[in-house]
């Protein structure tokens, strides 16, 4: 009883009857106090003599009337009518229940998201995983363990397709202070996700929410207006939000964010993430082919006339300088970047030229991949490099530019380089200027740790019999923080680089050379030069472990993409960052950038190849057919026009680059290829087992730009590239 005390004269410790009589005796109630300060009337709820709290409040509120105590009495009841029979408080509000209305607040919003209409639902349902998220981490914050637990189990389940490895860093977070050492929760605890909604989505739920905000509406308003950055768009300015877009969403699942969503959130492609930018101005991009030295354009034009002279093109066929003339000519009427934007190269060399003048054979001779003809998709081979009895020690591979070596990292600290035609391999020189004996691989040892990545030096085949343009060394990075130069001559190491503070995940060429560039666990990408021990420029922004880099062809840029399930563009000059794509559901596991500069291409862990527009900064199209585990490599047709994947189950995919498929991505669902059977979007295919077994069918996304797929035999898929004739290598290992 709070408020004033009612004392009057009498007798101390007299209690009144029940009926009214000896009313002027004071109330005396005997209590026990707590050791915290509280009153303890009993577990029951009633105090000593098996009087009621209801009935004791009745007593005194009748002895307050008649003594004229109106402030006190008046205090008492509106305390009384907040309490039930035991005296216990009664909660007219979910945000009243303490760590309970978190769950009751997201069960309430959810089942309206599930009931809502079918046009607004996709929209809506972006918005269940922040507010999952921060509900759980304010009851955390706020220290209940046990509320935040059963939170945790009893919703978290309906988001593992599309954050499960966000929940299985959630899973460790159960005190306040885990808030601050999980990095996950330390990032989303710092800064507010951004959502996009139509306007009408919006406010529809604004008013639900308000209309119930005593049964939870309040508690996700909160969150709404202190986590999140919501932004409304117009539906008939957005192409997103048009009414044909969201009954085509509506008629699909969609398990993937949009381009802006996210942590931190940004305006789509943009760098800036700052959420008060607005509509920001996306940075000029000079994606044209940087044209060779006058020098250097004269030396091919001369080597081009003499082998026209001596090897004359086939009848119908153009001449290589009329092939290289087109080339320079489309090269010109494109943008390119001046010399100060392009990191500074060395003087060509005779090797250099000799490179140019066999690419542009092998340009004019390719089989040429334009695109669909009468629906039907362009045929692509393939040749299938596949490894045996390595007891799944191979962590990487990687094929020559000349065609002639394969090398693999192997978790057993050592890298293995073989001739892809089988071939002996001459040994390294010999002190005495003897010849060493030839042998069918060799091991490269220096390293101490798991061996990530390998990535041999720019080179291409040579026609005439010649070294000159084969390649000459090779690049590997490994868990022991370092990267390492090897010489294919002396199959010996020729320079160690260290900077990074932690495994160095990726290591790869400049489409030039003389530069490389490496990512890390340390969130870090660098560019390094061959000739220097140091690391030039250091690009520095993603929140968790940079995976996978790789240049744009006339390496003006870079390109990083991580766990954090962001690719970021940067200007190799300066290291300023120009481009932020999101949109990926996982981390991410692939990286190219196509021939033409124009488009990127990434894929994630979760089966989706995503295709960028660089110079709009915007998602082209989802593509869809792998199953989960990753897409492990990535390659471009030369035209730009298809792409081939492979990855972990086991399959080689080749996709239309030009065709828009269904749904933004969603596809459809078939069956996945058994061993040895080739499949396409149009087919339904049962999983062919081993002798005699039989295996239940495995179903599949595949979107319709899919050409066809190439299923291995237990294989999964490390790389795959595009030679400059249009012919696909793909190399694994038989995991039986």
């Amino acid at each position: 009883m709070s408020g004033q005390a009612a004392h009057t004269g009498g007798h101390q410790g007299t209690r009144p009857s029940t009926n009214g009589s000896n009313t002027g005796a004071a109330v005396s109630v005997p209590q026990q106090r707590a050791t915290d300060g509280s009153i303890n009337v009993g577990n029951s709820g009633q105090v000593p003599g098996g009087m009621s709290q209801q009935n004791l409040n009745g007593i005194v509120l009748e002895y307050l009337s008649k003594k004229g105590y109106n402030r006190t009495e008046a205090m008492l009841r509106m305390e009384s009518a907040n309490q039930d029979v035991d005296g216990r408080p009664i909660h007219t509000r979910v945000e009243e229940s303490g760590g309970l209305k978190y769950a009751k607040a997201f069960d309430l919003f959810k089942n309206w998201v599930e009931g809502n209409l079918e046009i607004y639902k996709p929209d809506l349902r972006r918005l269940l995983w922040p507010v999952f998220v921060y509900s759980f981490l304010d009851l955390v914050s706020d220290f209940y363990p046990r509320e935040a637990k059963n939170f945790f189990d009893n919703f978290g389940t309906s988001f593992e397709n599309e954050h499960k490895g966000d929940l299985r860093a959630f899973q460790a977070v159960a005190l306040p202070e885990h808030l601050t050492t999980n990095e996950l929760s330390r990032i989303y605890h710092s800064q507010r996700y951004r959502v996009t909604l139509s306007q009408t989505a919006f406010y529809n739920l604004i008013q639900f929410l308000e209309s119930k905000e005593t049964e939870g509406g309040a508690v996700v308003i909160g969150i709404i207006q202190t986590r999140l950055n919501v932004v409304t768009a117009d539906r008939t300015g957005d192409e997103q939000f048009s009414l044909a877009r969201l009954l085509e969403r509506a008629r699909h699942i969609e398990d993937f964010p949009a381009e802006d969503e996210g942590i931190p959130g940004h305006n789509p492609g943009s760098a800036n993430i700052d959420r008060n930018a607005g509509t920001t101005v996306l940075t000029k991009l000079k994606l044209g082919q940087v044209t060779l030295d006058p020098e250097a354009r004269q030396d091919v034009l001369a080597d081009l006339e003499e082998e026209d002279k001596w090897n004359p093109p086939a009848a119908g066929q153009p001449t290589l300088v009329d092939t290289f003339e087109q080339r320079i000519k489309r090269e010109e009427s494109e943008e390119v970047p001046g010399r100060t934007e392009q990191p500074p190269r060395p003087p060509p060399l005779a090797r250099d030229v000799a490179m140019e003048v066999q690419k542009v054979k092998e340009n004019r001779d390719r089989f040429q991949i334009l695109g669909r003809t009468g629906g039907v998709g362009p045929g692509v081979s393939v040749t299938m490099f596949t490894f045996h009895n390595t007891n799944d020690s191979i962590t990487c591979l990687d094929f020559s530019k000349d065609y002639l070596l394969i090398a693999a990292g192997t978790d057993m600290h050592y890298i293995r380089v073989w001739s892809i035609d089988g071939s002996p391999l001459p040994g390294p020189p010999q002190l005495d200027g003897q010849e060493s004996r030839p042998s069918a691989s060799h091991r490269l040892i220096g390293h101490s740790g798991p061996v990530y990545a390998v990535s041999f030096a720019p080179a291409t085949a040579s026609s005439n019999n010649q070294n000159l343009t084969k390649c000459k060394h090779l690049l590997s990075s490994s868990a022991d923080r370092s990267v390492r130069l090897w010489s294919l001559d002396a199959w010996a190491c020729l320079v160690v680089y260290r900077g990074h503070d932690g495994p160095v995940w990726d290591v790869t060429w400049a489409p030039h050379g003389h530069y490389f560039l490496t990512g890390s666990y340390d969130r870090t990408a660098r560019l390094w030069s061959t000739d220097r021990v140091d690391y030039l420029r250091l690009f520095v922004g993603h929140d968790r472990d940079v995976d996978h880099v790789c240049f744009h062809p006339n390496d003006t840029y870079i390109f990083t993409g991580s766990s954090d399930k962001m690719v970021r563009m940067w200007l190799t000059s300066n290291g300023y960052p120009v481009r932020m794509f999101t949109g990926h559901a996982g981390c991410i596991t692939a990286l190219t950038c196509s021939p033409d500069g124009k488009i990127l291409a990434s894929a994630d862990d979760s089966g989706t190849i995503i295709l960028w527009d660089l110079t709009a900064g915007k998602l082209l199209k989802r593509m869809r057919g792998h199953g989960k585990g990753g897409i492990w490599s990535l390659t471009w047709s030369v035209e730009s026009t298809v792409v081939v994947s492979g990855g972990a189950d086991g399959t080689v995919r080749v996709w239309d680059v030009q065709l828009a498929n269904d749904a933004g991505g969603q596809g459809k669902i078939i069956g996945e290829g058994g061993a040895g059977q080739k499949i396409d979007g149009t087919t339904q295919v049962s999983n062919v087992s081993g002798a005699g077994g039989k295996k239940k069918t495995k179903e599949v996304v595949v979107t319709s730009d899919q050409i066809s797929a190439f299923p291995t035999k237990k294989s999964p898929v490390y790389k795959v590239m595009f030679t400059q004739q249009n012919l696909v290598l793909a190399g694994g290992a038989y995991l039986p």
